[in-house]
């Protein structure tokens, strides 16, 4: 389950899974990496974020994590593209 950064953010990790790499890229938010509970941020070309399943996370965490992810999607971007060939979120899945 390869996460984005060692460290978590407002105290969840962010991280895509190996089997959810055939959709476009998004980064999941959970306090673990067992997907309980996680909320779900699919991410666009300019790191803007549409978000799927907002999990537990309150309206504060999840604006925090999408201005983390605003600002650090061109280096999360290269370590999706080393598992996935999808690229960012067009508006509609691609599985």
């Amino acid at each position: 389950m390869p996460k984005y950064f060692r460290f978590k953010i407002c105290g969840y990790y962010l991280y895509f899974t190996s089997h959810c790499v055939i959709e476009a890229m998004h980064v999941h938010a959970s306090e673990d990496t067992t997907q309980r509970g996680s909320a779900k941020f699919f991410v666009m070309e300019n790191g803007d974020t549409t978000i799927e399943n907002k999990g537990k996370l309150n309206e504060r965490e999840i604006s925090i994590i999408r201005s983390f992810i605003k600002d650090n999607y061109q280096e999360m971007y290269e370590i999706w593209s080393k598992k996935s060939h999808n690229g960012f979120y067009r508006g509609e899945q691609t599985n």
